[in-house]
């Protein structure tokens, strides 16, 4: 994030016709203007915080702001975790929180945001309260498990899983840090068993170990196609 090596702003999910953005971190309204073609944030649904950390949520609310043009027109569902509404050190500003036409705070369960149906499955380990997402995109399932250490519930919570969006951070496993590294990554693969695997969100590390040109690599200590992810990757769950 510090050094944009890669971009922050977020993934922005499309089914059928709903627009969602998932953490949109620094740059995620600069991102949109940016990309061709380009991405427009007032025809935004919904925006989603797995949890509160800048890096995935410094953009909410200029998102807010775009979603409902300034207010202006009421719409679109916000899902966060309680703690990003918390009134001390939450990062949702109270007076937008009023322009969106719900708030909702994540909680294991299921939600619903237009065509899109998706679950909070579990708590995860990290410093802030932190929620993976799977969602339910017409026969497939795609999970983004977001920021967490690895324990073993992890696999029986993702299980079922078409599309494992893992956020791998380090090539090695640094204690103290609840991220997950590169060798726990393949072990949740070979545990979930998804039919295909991306890593994103590197650390400095594993950029340095140079994931693009070990796709192949990856894939075979894990049993599963693995993708790793970059600036603008477009993935289609049909074809996958």
């Amino acid at each position: 994030m510090i050094y944009q090596a890669r971009s922050s702003a977020g993934i922005w999910l499309h089914y059928k016709n709903t627009d969602l953005i998932i953490d949109p971190g620094p740059g995620a309204l600069v991102r949109c203007r940016a990309v061709f073609p380009r991405i427009d944030p007032a025809g935004l649904d919904g925006i989603l915080l797995t949890h509160k950390h800048l890096d995935h949520a410094n953009d909410v609310n200029v998102m807010i702001e775009a979603m409902t043009q300034g207010g202006r027109s009421k719409r679109g569902e916000l899902f966060v975790p309680g703690d990003a509404l918390d009134e001390k050190e939450g990062v949702v500003l109270n007076y937008l929180r009023r322009y969106p036409a719900g708030v909702t705070v994540l909680k294991p369960g299921r939600f619903s945001l237009g065509d899109v149906s998706f679950s909070v499955v579990l708590r995860n380990r990290h410093p802030v309260e932190t929620y993976g997402i799977k969602f339910f995109l017409g026969s497939r399932v795609v999970s983004f498990v977001s920021d967490t250490e690895y324990f073993a519930d992890l696999s029986r919570a993702y299980s079922g899983t078409d599309i494992l969006v893992l956020n791998v951070v380090t090539p090695e496993k640094r204690k103290g840090i609840q991220h997950l590294s590169l060798p726990e990554a393949v072990l949740l693969c070979r545990e979930i068993r998804p039919g295909t695997a991306v890593f994103t969100h590197f650390g400095m590390s594993m950029l340095d170990f140079d994931p693009q040109t070990r796709e192949e690599e990856f894939s075979a200590q894990c049993g599963v196609r693995v993708k790793c992810a970059y600036d603008g990757m477009v993935l289609d769950p049909e074809e996958e």
